[in-house]
């Protein structure tokens, strides 16, 4: 098992424990636990029980429990309670925002043990006089239910496209003879998916073993690109263009045929790339050479898991030439944010590594939490010595669109903003984000020459692809951003890349594309 399936095993059974009002000193040390196991580097299956047990937050009895899960996959305790728990309610226990104790008075009280249960309860009104909840408490859960129901069954794109390549590689290895591609929307990369699709020339011996939905076509060596433009889905067009021409073994073919340009796979979705192609106007799409450096991750000084040191040198080793470091500012109490004298702490540090490291360079930067009325977390001689400030809205984020919209432009307007940070705070299937004006809010970064986040955790990525097309008419710079917490999320970058080429992104529309130098002006900065 991974360490972050080891730290979740943690974390379902300090849930599980409080949902059955269990001791809470063992509560407490499940979930610290789990808050030490998911930040761990080393894989946990490679470490004596003298080394577990010598982890903060470990013991005798825990690392015990972890030999366990590496063991035999599954730990003793944890599905003693799963036994005790109607399956129902482990599911209850995945909705976004309810507690195991608001779960247990749902069960004590209502007699709730599922999803349908719940929402039937609520839809009758049957919560607003039970403690702790209330016709709002209410009205919200209905929501977080209907969005919860809404995206059962899908899965972000980052969680599967590994297992799709694997499988992919496996099948043409064991088929050596049979053309066989990824299609769907796992090809055009989509933010979410609920399959993996694979076009097969002939025919597969039998169904393809994968932990996620497989859907397999097939198709003759003849038509394999008529085929293939098919069922790679997308704007209808795409698929008329297939259904219009000669079958042809190969896609480029009937774009040609049509008198198109090809239309890359990502692009499919995106309604502006039909008139792009029409009008030979295709843009060149980013890609991960294409950039520089990394403007938004997190140390060790807030909520990350390596050192300021640890994270320049990584980024460094994966061929940057600069690294934006934005711990969280002060306001953000619940993940270590910086006061004032750790800001200076942090600045000394980046000037000392600024002169080991160069020419790669450190840009000294915030995640400045946005506050409830849009100003920014710090005094004016604070935020005056930052170089770039990304404004984040990570709190109150319960605003309907009016208020949403008026906090975030009150942020763009401050003359210290130099990117919005995932604009509306969303989480991939876990969290739909408060609404904006999109509009307003682009042409008001546009007014004060202000990017915007295209947040590249695949938990988020947020802006959404869908507004880069206005975005960049509106000349607004996009910074695809990693947000990482550890050396490894800068991996994410991948990802920020799949979804801005869905909007048509190009290196010349996305901030972070640009060399040391060239970000160095748009920071007002002299660098040397």
């Amino acid at each position: 098992m991974t360490n972050k399936e080891i730290a979740k095993s943690f974390q379902l059974l300090g849930e599980l424990m409080e949902l059955h009002d269990e001791n809470p000193f063992k509560i407490r040390s499940y979930q610290n636990a789990y808050l030490q196991l998911r930040k761990m580097d080393q894989p946990l299956s490679a470490l004596s029980e003298e080394q577990l047990s010598a982890l903060k937050g470990v013991g005798n009895a825990i690392s015990g429990k972890i030999r366990e899960l590496v063991e035999n996959g599954k730990m003793e305790t944890l599905e003693r309670y799963k036994a005790q728990t109607p399956a129902g309610l482990l599911e209850v226990l995945e909705v976004q925002g309810l507690g195991p104790k608001k779960i247990r008075t749902l069960w004590q009280d209502l007699g709730i043990e599922s999803i349908g249960e719940l929402l039937y309860a609520v839809n009758e009104n049957r919560l607003v006089e039970l403690k702790g909840f209330g016709a709002k408490t209410q009205e919200d859960l209905r929501k977080k239910l209907e969005f919860f129901q809404g995206t059962r069954n899908l899965f972000h794109y980052g969680a599967v496209e590994g297992e799709a390549l694997a499988l992919l590689e496996r099948l043409r290895a064991q088929l050596p003879g049979q053309r066989i591609e990824l299609t769907g929307a796992i090809r055009r990369k989509a933010n979410i998916v609920s399959e993996i699709e694979l076009l097969v020339e002939g025919t597969l011996p039998e169904p393809p073993f994968s932990p996620f939905p497989v859907k397999v076509h097939t198709a003759g060596a003849e038509n394999f690109g008529t085929a293939w433009l098919q069922t790679t889905g997308g704007e209808a067009i795409w698929g008329e263009i297939a259904t219009s021409n000669t079958p042809s073994p190969e896609e480029a073919l009937l774009f040609a045929a049509a008198g198109l340009p090809f239309v890359e796979p990502e692009l499919r979705d995106n309604p502006s790339a039909v008139n792009w192609a029409q009008n030979k106007q295709l843009p060149k799409l980013v890609a991960e050479t294409d950039l520089k450096g990394l403007l938004h991750a997190h140390s060790t000084y807030s909520d990350g898991m390596h050192t300021l040191r640890e994270m320049a040198l990584h980024a460094r080793s994966l061929g940057y030439q600069y690294l934006g470091i934005t711990d969280h500012s002060q306001s953000a109490f619940y993940a270590n944010g910086l006061k004032p004298d750790r800001v200076q702490a942090q600045w000394a540090e980046i000037d000392a590594l600024n002169a080991e490291l160069a020419p790669f360079r450190i840009f000294k930067g915030i995640e400045s939490d946005i506050l409830n009325d849009g100003r920014l977390d710090y005094e004016p001689d604070i935020l005056a010595g930052f170089e770039f400030i990304i404004a984040s809205v990570h709190s109150n984020i319960r605003m309907d669109e009016e208020k949403a919209t008026r906090r975030l432009i009150a942020a763009i307007e401050h003359p210290r903003t130099t990117i919005l940070g995932h604009p509306t705070g969303r989480l991939l299937l876990s969290r739909a984000g408060y609404p904006i004006d999109h509009k307003k809010v682009i042409d008001a970064c546009a007014a004060h020459g202000v990017a915007i986040e295209l947040n590249a955790n695949p938990y988020r990525l947020d802006l959404d692809w869908t507004w880069i097309p206005y975005a960049r008419e509106k000349g607004v710079f996009i910074s695809i951003n990693p947000d990482a917490h550890s050396k490894n999320g800068m991996l994410d970058m991948h990802f920020g890349v799949c979804s801005a080429r869905k909007g048509g992104l190009s290196a010349e529309g996305c901030l972070n594309a640009m060399d040391l130098e060239a970000v160095g002006r748009i920071f007002k900065l002299t660098l040397r």
